[in-house]
């Protein structure tokens, strides 16, 4: 039995496994960060943040060396699950972690 987590992550109760709800592949571990199963990009915040007015060099974009972009992409569909801007050097964040049996005697 699959449950939605957000918008695009589901958890497999049956294997305790991280899913994307788009394509069905299975990422890592439920007890695990499911970041660690995804295509990750590190951008530029300057790659995103475009300067307002074209050939002026000011932007609202962070300083690249003050903060970084973490895209996190499903690694068979492509589905952008989630991003953040961290320091660099900063760890990934950690940001859901599920009491599985308390789900799974939820759901039975």
């Amino acid at each position: 039995m699959r449950i939605r987590i957000t918008e695009s992550l589901d958890i497999d109760l049956n294997s305790e496994m991280w899913c994307c709800n788009r394509c069905g592949i299975e990422l890592v571990d439920a007890r695990m960060n499911y970041k660690e199963g995804c295509l990750i990009q590190a951008r530029d915040p300057k790659e995103v943040f475009r300067p307002l007015v074209e050939g002026e060099t000011y932007t609202f974009a962070p300083d690249s060396d003050w903060a970084r972009l973490v895209e996190f992409y499903c690694p068979r569909c492509g589905v952008m699950f989630e991003n953040e801007m961290l320091p660099p050097g900063h760890p990934i964040t950690h940001d859901i972690e599920i009491d599985l049996e308390k789900l799974k005697r939820k759901h039975q």
